[in-house]
């Protein structure tokens, strides 16, 4: 587990301890649903649940011997519980503890990550609204093209991390099943009433077929979900990190007291959390491709899936809900400079005009290539000349012959490329419907 990058409640879903106490849970439902058919009595079931326990250490020294964890688990729980420990595991199979442990584990990791994307969208949906109307450079390939605002840039990321929760909440749903079905999934050993009443206690759905495990494509596809949800964690971490370059500076990592930036240069303010979560974004994602390898196994089962999953369930889960939950503070304690907005329209001398010029030659009646190519040789001369665009086209005698001075006065407003920012901010709240 990476702990450096685990939060607490998450940190104590994956510790060993709770998942041997998530094995239990599991091996306690089977009893009560053997003791609910009538094939369990009530005194020892009254034992069993008053007894069971175990101590980790005990396993792990039984497990040197018997060289499987099912086993010593369940040796050091029978040492606890006595001659009813007979009861315990019957007609189980370790994947059925096993995998519907997993299912259990899942489902709670889920529900903590999608508690993050819940905050996450609260933020977002936050600097939407305090952020509309706020004029800045948009950009294509890296080039001023025109002007946006940085509330429709957050409301871009807000509509997208809305579905990628839709899509992980799917995904969560699909992986939330368990399976008593015993050895190779025939149910030859096991009532399937037995399976229905333990998923029915742990709050499960019951896998319709298994073999003698879950299919592994409902793992893949929760954790693909995670990864693709990471890769929008990424680019709005990318797109952060290009704002805070000197030569931008529309926006900076809040910079707390005390905080260093390099050990050689005083001076410096890194985007260090954007980086950090781009890094994270990349290990969250190469997990996601060892889900997808695990899914063919051969014939029933084997256990090539069990060695990866001990590392991409605790590391995958513990990643994604620090990392929601570490760009919330980004996001929250974000500085935006609108100095450095305005600064940054004004340092390509209006050539973001130059489409609206280019329409309204257009509308007058020349052909579009000829209008074109008129106002790109004015838009050179200005960005080569280091001259205010608008100006050169009022001075410019072949396109002033086709529009008036007065015409040209009212292409000239910036504010005109924000005519229908509440329109797509509405649109965007009435899709994916914000907290408030």
């Amino acid at each position: 587990m990476i702990e450096r990058y685990t939060r607490k409640e998450m940190a104590q879903l994956w510790t060993l301890e709770n998942k041997f106490r998530v094995w239990l849970e599991v091996e306690l439902a089977v009893c009560k649903a053997w003791n609910t058919l009538g094939e369990l009595p009530d005194a020892e079931l009254a034992t069993i649940l008053e007894k069971a326990d175990f101590d980790v250490d005990r396993i792990l020294e039984i497990e040197e011997v018997t060289r499987h964890d099912v086993i010593a688990f369940l040796t050091a729980v029978e040492e606890k519980v006595g001659p009813a420990s007979r009861f315990i595991h019957k007609g189980c199979t370790s994947s059925d503890i096993v995998d519907t442990a997993n299912g259990v584990l899942l489902k709670r990791a889920g529900d903590i990550i999608l508690a993050g994307f819940d905050r996450l969208l609260g933020v977002l949906e936050n600097l939407v609204k305090t952020h509309a109307g706020r004029l800045c450079m948009g950009r294509t390939h890296g080039v001023h093209a025109e002007p946006t605002s940085f509330g429709l840039k957050m409301a871009g990321y807000f509509a997208e991390f809305t579905r990628h929760r839709e899509w992980f909440a799917l995904a969560h749903q699909g992986v939330s099943v368990g399976k008593i079905s015993g050895a190779v999934g025939t149910y030859a050993m096991v009532d399937p009433r037995i399976e229905a009443l333990t998923c029915e206690y742990l709050g499960l759905d019951v896998d319709p077929i298994s073999t003698q495990i879950i299919q592994r494509d409902r793992h893949a596809r929760f954790f693909t979900a995670l990864a693709v949800a990471a890769g929008g964690i990424e680019r709005l971490c990318v797109e952060l990190r290009h704002l805070q370059r000197t030569e931008v500076l529309e926006a900076e990592e809040g910079f707390r007291k005390g905080q260093k930036g390099s050990s050689a240069m005083p001076h410096k303010k890194n985007p260090i959390s954007a980086e950090n979560l781009t890094g994270l974004s990349r290990l969250i994602r190469t997990n996601s491709l060892a889900a997808m390898e695990n899914m063919a196994l051969w014939h029933e089962r084997d256990i090539s899936h069990s060695s990866v999953e001990r590392v991409i369930m605790p590391d995958s889960t513990c990643l994604m809900d620090y990392a929601l939950h570490r760009l919330c503070g980004v996001l929250e304690r974000l500085v935006i400079k609108p100095d450095y907005m305005d600064r940054n329209l004004d340092a390509s001398y209006g050539l973001y005009f130059s489409q609206k010029v280019l329409t309204a030659l257009i509308k007058t009646g020349l052909p579009r290539q000829k209008a074109y190519e008129m106002v790109q040789a004015v838009a050179m001369r200005s960005w080569e000349g280091k001259t205010s665009f608008p100006e050169l086209v009022r001075n410019d005698a072949e396109i002033t012959s086709h529009l008036p001075a007065s015409e040209l006065d009212a292409l000239f407003d910036n504010q005109a490329y924000l005519i229908h920012e509440d329109f797509i901010v509405n649109r965007v709240f009435d899709t994916y419907k914000p907290s408030s």
